[in-house]
């Protein structure tokens, strides 16, 4: 493929990524701000795309993503053969706290990756989609993320997990980190719980913690971690509530 196609390949992607949550359907005007291209280039790249059921037109002539990516979606969380694993715990978690559970993981050297979530049911809540890519910045769970991932110093090295940090990526989110690990002890990902600051501040957080590394030892386990490496990471004899 020339230079030019792959290009053409990158533009159009972009354009996907223009696409979330609040912005489902977007105009042509709309696409062409947010992607810094000029309209008729973006129009030619959405036929392409909506040809390939990447993208479909409503009726008012604006545009939304197509079944092309659900399919797409589906196929990439069955080829992890996780989700059947993770979410039962996560859906717990956001039960037991009322906080959104989720799971984190490197997404090359700078980014992470919402890879799993679990909402709760009812009250205020930070909403992220699965699939949502955030800079690894220095909150708990980007914390986690370096520390245990590329081996980086952290400031929060010496405190007892989990790690918390508030009003890092913005004032109204706190977020609950702690690592997870599988077969050979190896460190997978972050398991958080995230909420509004004002909440989780004045929460409970020794009682939050302790359900948080619960479901943490429970998921690291299922993931393949030996019980001896759990009991020295979250110190799990400490744990004597179900």
């Amino acid at each position: 493929m020339s230079n030019h196609g792959v290009a053409a390949v990158e533009k159009a992607l972009s354009l996907l990524d223009c696409f979330r949550l609040g912005s489902e359907v977007l105009s042509l005007a709309h696409l062409s701000t947010a992607s810094g291209m000029h309209k008729t280039t973006v129009f030619r790249l959405l036929n392409s795309l909506e040809r390939m059921s990447y993208v479909v037109r409503t009726a008012d002539g604006r545009y939304a993503l197509g079944p092309r990516l659900l399919y797409l979606g589906k196929l990439y969380e069955q080829s992890f053969q996780l989700g059947s694993v993770i979410e039962p715990v996560l859906q717990e978690l956001a039960l037991a706290t009322r906080e959104s559970a989720s799971y984190y993981v490197l997404h090359g050297d700078e980014q992470r990756m919402c890879l799993y979530r679990a909402e709760p049911s009812e009250g205020l809540r930070e909403t992220r989609l699965p699939g949502t890519i955030l800079p690894l910045d220095d909150t708990a769970i980007g914390s986690v993320l370096k520390y245990w991932g590329k081996g980086e110093a952290s400031a929060n090295r010496e405190e007892p997990l989990p790690w918390f940090t508030s009003g890092v990526r913005d004032v109204y989110t706190a977020a609950f980190a702690t690592p997870l690990f599988g077969s050979g002890d190896k460190f997978l990902a972050a398991l958080t719980l995230s909420g509004p600051a004002s909440r989780l501040q004045a929460a409970e957080r020794s009682e939050i913690a302790r359900v948080q590394l619960v479901a943490a030892t429970k998921l690291s386990r299922l993931l393949g971690a030996s019980s001896a490496w759990c009991e020295r990471i979250y110190n799990t004899s400490a744990l004597t509530h179900d």
